[in-house]
């Protein structure tokens, strides 16, 4: 019997890192079986992002900011929220203060040191393993004191910590996206995490052309979340024109409407295009509309990247806790 192993969820989002763990869903013709790990717990500070997530797990999410109910780890509203006995926390704390399109504002920002509160969860719960996913620009802000403030303050509570940069197109995500990922196993009862190598390379990337031509002549609408921008072109990032015969751009969070063109340069990405280029399933709809989808699709972990990072987690696990 295979073992099932507790999640619990924080900086949810609409849900792309905990959809990549559930597994079983479809994308570009192949299925990604359903992996065994049960959700017990979400949290997400945006309520539309809260909506989307409700619609498509049919899961509660607690839909606050993440430090009403933690301030520290002696706080008793933590007993009161948090569940017990949990094996996995996972958490895509906010990035938007460590990347390299942002103000690069890092430590210096509250949302710079959300982390801490991913890390008093992780010193309330004591799991035996978490996942925190977060931008390149992690790495280089104040010279690499970031991370490593990250890093130490994480293994202050006993656990084996790595990081790894990884290309999510090397995971069959049609998008050059550079994310990094921390892990942290429990000492004592795990060994050092082995992250999982690429299954491409950039010879076979997933091509625009491959993930999202199928929805170029579609009329506005016709599927869901088929609307696009209509903003006009202008001096502002995100006016360049996507490739076909490339994996899209990183798809951003703050774009106020300036989403990349389509190639055929007649309007925006769509944001069902830019969900598939994330690769988010299409029977995965955003809720409400489509500037908050867009935002959503950008903050979100991709599905199929998270999938291959919980494939890994769950063969680590299987074959040291036996």
């Amino acid at each position: 019997m295979t073992k099932k192993y507790s999640v619990l969820s924080l900086f949810s989002g609409c849900g792309g890192l905990d959809l990549g763990f559930r597994g079983d869903f479809s994308f570009l013709g192949k299925n990604y079986e359903k992996h065994n790990y049960d959700l017990l717990f979400a949290n997400d500070i945006d309520k539309n992002a809260c909506n989307t997530f409700l619609k498509n797990f049919n899961h509660s999410i607690v839909c606050e900011d993440v430090r009403n109910f933690i301030g520290d780890s002696q706080n008793s509203s933590l007993e009161k929220i948090l569940p017990k006995n949990i094996d996995i926390v996972l958490g895509g704390f906010p990035c938007q203060d460590f990347s390299n399109a942002g103000k690069r504002k890092g430590f210096d920002s509250e949302r710079g040191t959300l982390y801490q509160s991913m890390v008093e969860v992780v010193k309330y719960t004591k799991p035996n393993l978490f996942l925190a996913e977060n931008v390149k620009g992690l790495l280089s802000i104040d010279n690499g004191k970031a991370i490593e403030t990250i890093v130490s303050d994480f293994r202050k509570l006993g656990y084996n910590v790595k990081y790894n940069l990884f290309m999510t197109a090397d995971f069959g995500v049609p998008q050059k996206r550079e994310r990094v990922v921390i892990v942290g196993t429990k000492e004592g009862v795990l060994p050092e995490f082995e992250f999982p190598t690429p299954i491409l390379s950039s010879d076979n990337w997933i091509t625009l052309e491959k993930a999202i031509s199928d929805l170029e002549n579609l009329d506005e609408g016709e599927v869901d979340n088929h609307y696009w921008s209509k903003a006009r072109k202008n001096k502002g990032q995100g006016n360049s024109v996507v490739k076909k015969h490339e994996p899209g751009p990183t798809m951003r969070a703050e774009h106020h409407g300036n989403i990349e063109f389509h190639w055929n340069e007649k309007r925006r990405l769509s944001a069902r295009e830019a969900a598939r280029i994330q690769s988010f399933p299409d029977n995965f709809v955003f809720l409400p509309s489509t500037s908050s989808a867009y935002k959503q699709i950008g903050n979100a972990v991709p599905p199929v990247f998270a999938w291959h990072l919980a494939s890994s987690v769950k063969k680590f696990l299987n074959y040291n806790l036996a």
